[in-house]
């Protein structure tokens, strides 16, 4: 294979079913289901069949709410089979931010679990789509959401006015194969094909628009770092709707014929069981999911002496941490990645032979054919090594855009192609970067990005709250915690558990503010800038919280 592989990501499958017919793809340890890549591609040409017959065609955006399951790595490839783009929702979201992205997403269909931890999909879903329950299958008619027709439900029991995932395979048989193969046929590898969703500091989320392109080579070129092969087995416990899951995870994987060893809901102990049992060579988390797995009780029990590599990303690796993964988990061959969405995610990663202190002070030096430079903020000119700035890149993996957002892909994308991070960077003499912190004010909460102007315009609807200011303060486990600093009306009064109440079912438990404040007035420069900064390091200092430090 050349570096810019020029496949689709369906045909992409169908090169490897062909190459590695009886090798292992897709393995559920705990429910016994294995595939082959031969048995894995005819059953995503049989889902995408499925599809097609459902009325679903050609750049039609199709949104997918659901853990690990089986049906979202099918789907992930039935869909690119067509040509339609699958759009991830992040499993934590309630009513408001679902509803948000099935409309600005233009969705046509839905395919979604039962629930999820503390949220029950099929209550949330009816709350936000109240005509579904008593809709024929298919035929949806909601003035809230225009384009949305089908509902499709993964699971036992389909609840009214939703279609069944199984249903839809039967509906594939059909479709002739000559059918898919036409529509194949007629798919340009720079089509968008993915869209996911990340919040921005100017307030909701956006939909990034990522091609077959960006995905397969960013995929091809993260598990040429991890040195995949066939013989491989990367077990997969991050969550598919992030690019982590879907591709540092399944494309990295196929690309390299790699079995796919999902873990459906992290839990450490089934991360252990799955390691040992399927005797993978590989397992992806951010710090925080091998934290808990070093810390299992049971964790000495286990064999993991088949684990070689894999990828920690999401927030900064402790150096104890990345020690012990190297020698207690046997990871040797570990590796580090930085990216974002935009980028279709990883802009640097580092390799399995760099040295230790390498794959923990830095986030590695850009992949293949990857363009990275460090620009002043306030200048924009290209810097030296060493000295601070923002990080750009450049190259096959970055984005189309954002989803019906010209004026913010302008402003995240320049003239020249060069894709503004927004995060603040270092670079030494070899091209290897540190991450330094950020231009905006994000907060990194157990590798979930979290953007304070989302959760400010939300509590901007309580009635009582006249300004809001969000901002991350140090903590233990997850890096950061949410705070928030609230200025009531003149004559209302609130309480913390008030404020986290109204937050509730509305936006993802992660989002909600561990801390509040209540204050009278904001820090601000002599300009009327509020200075966010200031009140971090206020209440660092009032939570005590000293010792944990800045984060990154």
């Amino acid at each position: 294979m050349s570096k810019q592989l020029t496949h689709t990501v369906g045909s992409l499958l169908d090169e490897m079913a062909r190459l590695y017919p009886e090798n292992e793809a897709l393995v559920y340890h705990e429910r016994g289901l294995r595939y082959t890549y031969k048995q894995f591609n005819d059953i995503c040409r049989q889902v995408a069949k499925g599809l097609l017959k459902l009325g679903i065609k050609k750049g039609d955006n199709i949104a997918i709410w659901a853990y690990n399951v089986p049906e979202w790595v099918l789907l992930q490839f039935a869909s690119a089979k067509i040509g339609a783009i699958l759009v991830t929702v992040n499993t934590s979201y309630k009513s408001a931010e679902l509803e948000y992205i099935l409309e600005q997403s233009d969705s046509t269909s839905l395919f979604m679990v039962g629930s999820f931890k503390d949220t029950n999909y099929i209550e949330t879903l009816n709350s936000v789509v109240p005509e579904l329950a008593t809709s024929t299958p298919g035929a949806l008619v909601t003035a809230k959401l225009p384009f949305l027709k089908s509902v499709i439900f993964i699971g036992a029991e389909t609840p009214a006015g939703m279609f069944s995932f199984d249903s839809l395979i039967k509906l594939g048989e059909q479709i002739p194969d000559e059918s898919l193969n036409a529509i194949e046929a007629t798919l340009d590898c720079h089509e968008t094909i993915n869209m996911q969703y990340t919040s921005g500091t100017t307030g909701f989320p956006k939909g990034v628009m990522l091609t077959h392109y960006n995905i397969v080579n960013n995929g091809f070129n993260i598990g040429e770092c991890m040195k995949f092969t066939p013989q491989d087995r990367l077990c997969i416990p991050v969550p598919f709707f992030h690019c982590f899951g879907c591709v540092l995870g399944v494309m990295a994987c196929v690309t390299h014929a790699t079995t796919m060893v999902p873990v459906e809901i992290f839990d450490p102990l089934k991360v252990l069981q799955t390691i040992e049992k399927e005797k993978c060579t590989a397992v992806h988390g951010v710090p925080t999911m091998f934290i808990a797995e070093l810390e299992h009780p049971d964790f000495k029990n286990f064999d993991l002496t088949t684990l070689r590599t894999g990828i920690m990303a999401g927030s900064n690796c402790p150096i104890e941490v990345m020690k012990k993964v190297n020698s207690d988990m046997h990871a040797s061959e570990i590796t580090i990645a930085y990216g974002q969405t935009e980028s279709s995610p990883v802009i640097t990663q580092t390799r399995t032979d760099d040295a230790l202190e390498l794959r923990v002070t830095t986030v590695g030096r850009s992949l293949p054919d990857v363009e990275t430079k460090i620009v002043d903020i306030e200048t924009n000119e290209t810097l030296p090594p060493g000295k601070q700035g923002e990080l750009c890149t450049r190259g096959y993996h970055v984005m189309k855009g954002y989803y019906k957002m010209p004026e913010e892909t302008a402003s995240a994308i320049d003239s020249e192609n060069w894709l503004h991070t927004g995060d603040l960077a270092i670079m030494d003499e070899n091209g290897y970067c540190k991450i330094t912190g950020r231009i905006k004010n994000m907060i990194i909460r157990g590798g979930e990005n979290i953007y304070p102007r989302e959760i400010e315009e939300f509590l901007y609807t309580n009635p009582k709250v006249s300004d809001i200011q969000v901002y991350g303060v140090p903590d233990k486990k997850y890096g950061e915690q949410v705070m928030a600093s609230v200025i009531l009306k003149k004559g209302q009064t609130m309480t913390e558990d008030e404020v986290r109440d109204y937050c509730r079912d509305k936006i993802a438990n992660y989002k909600i503010p561990k801390y509040v404040t209540f204050v009278d007035s904001y820090p601000m420069t002599a300009s009327g800038k509020i200075q966010k900064f200031k009140m971090r390091e206020t209440a660092i200092k009032e939570l005590h919280l000293e010792d944990l430090g800045e984060t990154a």
